[in-house]
């Protein structure tokens, strides 16, 4: 019926060839005299999707999820997951060969310190670590009397026999109709952001800050347009693009050389190196840079300045033209994903739909937009018991058949040239449970809370979390990830520094998009999420004594009317409810075919006492 062209669903190898590979990974540690090696889910810069070739520890482990943590020793080996993928690294890795651990806590740093023994040498790869993480790693070999070794060659590489070639995406301009301002604008700000930290200059190794500084984006990873990169910005003078020439059209390589010299990858450490010799101050980013640049700028005699990236702070607040363009994009998405919630409703009951088809038909759904560029992040699609693991990936394996009775959670997001989307909707397949609409109804008054707040300027996005969480927390309820993350403009669907949850210590600024996703989750039971995106805007209050802010709701998509128990809403959630759904009427309905309007106003209709 649909077909997916950006998600694939293929179980991940497992038994004799991991075995095998394990095997030959300690006979590597043994011919490079180290007794252990740190394999983290990482590329040379932390990105949150890595290209074929990084994906070491999927390929030794067979774990395929987005954060976790290999630790091979000579007769041990532990694999290191938070919370969301506890259950999913026990379904992929051999049990026999690897203990599955927390990545948090307590972290893998206990479990070192408790079995390496004195005179270990433990082996990691310094580019693909952060200083914090490799001095936390030290920290821990020194308790046990054992070494941390930094190798120059990464021992996985070694025996990693058909490892995919290193990605060649393309790079594309993001002219100023998206981006809102030129690249010399930019650099005007990031030099004065410069001054201030008084360094001599600031090397940018997050990608996506190379992408946003210099108007590019690529298609070097999946699911966000990067074009793998970095760049050396100085207090003043012309920076520096390290990239690979055979990614730049020549239009491009134009383009790029009119703000900056454009250099090849391997020029970095030479460059670093020279401005180290001359005793400079170079300021790096601790979220993503490298240990391996913090060595190179030490041996060579200058200082690193750890800190964060002062490009994550401006990117993540959107000009106008970012504001209108992911306007135009949540839109254009909701034609979508009106047409998905209308085929789920009139297919799933029959029994004919699985969670497979609901991701081929609401990737299809976007594709007929004609400007889907690819989706943000593999869909979760959850039905039944699988709706309640947070991060769910539906396999050909997993892959489960949606029942009347059951609840369909279904995450999804779409990368469009003038905006990147995420929603979540929780859909009722048939009568629910009072449970079901209790927990829903809980759900929803939280994002209700977080739709409708107001606060001064400078609020964090801890200090709105426990909102979203109220109703579940009177019922003894909670969930166990944040509220929010931010949101790219056509980068990644997850954009620091800000967000809304317990760690969220960055203040919320006018043009921020974050996400506004509680949850509930009973365990082999249902999920329920309910997430819009938030645009961070000014509120006039009355009298207010200080600048306010509250949000915009960019969203745009029916919430599932039959889960709401209408009896725990207040007045004033009602009135934010059913206004909600008018202007999703008003804003859609001429675009949508006949058919799909009607199951709208039906969807939209206002819910009453």
């Amino acid at each position: 019926m649909f077909e997916a062209h950006f998600q694939t669903f293929e179980d991940p190898e497992s038994g004799v060839a991991l075995s095998a590979r394990l095997s030959a990974f300690r006979e590597e540690l043994t011919r490079h005299k180290l007794t252990g090696f740190v394999v983290p889910r990482a590329d040379q810069q932390q990105n949150e999707y890595v290209a074929p070739s990084e994906e070491r520890l999927a390929w030794l482990t067979g774990f395929t999820g987005s954060a976790g943590l290999a630790i091979v020793l000579t007769k041990k080996a532990a694999i290191f997951v938070d919370g969301r993928y506890t259950l999913q690294a026990r379904q992929q890795v051999d049990g026999k060969a690897w203990a599955v651990e927390s990545l948090v806590e307590p972290p893998p740093e206990t479990w070192l310190s408790a079995h390496l023994s004195a005179g270990d040498r433990l082996g990691f790869d310094p580019w693909l670590h952060t200083t914090a993480a490799a001095e936390r790693l030290a920290a821990a070999c020194a308790k046990a009397g054992a070494e941390l070794i930094a190798v120059e060659s990464n021992p996985v590489d070694a025996v990693w026999s058909e490892r995919p070639a290193a990605p060649l995406g393309p790079v594309a301009i993001q002219g100023r109709q998206f981006s809102g301002e030129i690249e010399a604008e930019k650099l005007q700000r990031i030099q004065g952001e410069i001054a201030k930290l008084a360094v001599d200059a600031l090397v940018l190794s997050d990608s996506h800050a190379v992408a946003w500084t210099f108007n590019i984006r690529g298609a070097d990873v999946a699911h966000t347009p990067l074009p793998l990169s970095y760049a050396l910005v100085p207090k003043d003078g012309r920076p520096t693009i390290f990239i690979d020439h055979r990614k730049l059209s020549n239009a491009t390589r134009d383009h790029l050389e009119h703000t900056a010299d454009v250099e090849g990858p391997a020029a970095l450490e030479p460059r670093l190196t020279a401005l180290a010799r001359r005793g400079a101050a170079i300021a790096l980013d601790n979220a993503t840079a490298a240990d391996a640049l913090s060595r190179l700028i030490q041996t060579g005699g200058g200082k690193p300045v750890r800190g964060s990236d002062p490009v994550s702070l401006l990117k993540a607040v959107k000009n106008e033209t970012e504001i209108e363009g992911t306007r135009t994009a949540h839109r254009r998405d909701a034609v979508a994903l009106a047409r998905f919630l209308a085929f789920v409703d009139r297919e799933a009951p029959s029994g004919s739909l699985t969670e497979i088809d609901a991701v081929e038909a609401l990737e299809s759904f976007r594709r007929d937009t004609g400007a889907l560029k690819d989706v943000s992040f593999p869909t979760i699609s959850g039905t039944g018991p699988n709706g309640a693991i947070v991060h769910y990936r539906v396999s050909r394996k997993s892959n489960r058949r949606i029942a009347r009775g059951d609840l369909l959670l279904i995450d999804s997001g779409a990368q469009y040239q003038d905006g990147t989307t995420d929603v979540t909707r929780t859909i009722a397949v048939g009568e629910p449970t009072a449970e079901m609409r209790d927990r829903f109804s809980r759900v929803l008054r939280g994002h209700i809370a977080i739709a409708r707040a107001v606060f001064p300027d400078g609020t964090t996005g801890a200090q709105l979390d426990t909102l979203a969480r109220q109703f579940l927390w009177q019922a003894g309820l909670d969930f166990e990830h944040g509220t929010g993350h931010g949101v790219g403009s056509y980068l990644s669907v997850h954009e620091g520094p800000a967000r809304i949850s317990k760690l969220g210590t960055t203040p919320l600024k006018r043009g921020m998009i974050l996400s506004n996703e509680p949850g509930y989750y009973k365990t082999d039971g249902f999920g329920i999420r309910i997430e819009n995106l938030e645009l961070v805007v000014g509120a006039e209050i009355a009298g207010a004594e200080k600048p306010m802010n509250g949000f915009e709701t960019l969203t745009l998509a029916p919430i599932d009317r039959r889960l709401i128990d209408v009896a725990l809403l207040s007045e004033a959630e009602l009135d934010w409810l059913n206004a909600y759904h008018a202007r999703v009427r008003t804003e859609i309905g001429a675009q949508l075919d006949e058919a799909t309007r009607a199951w709208l106003d039906q969807a939209t209709a206002a819910l009453t006492r």
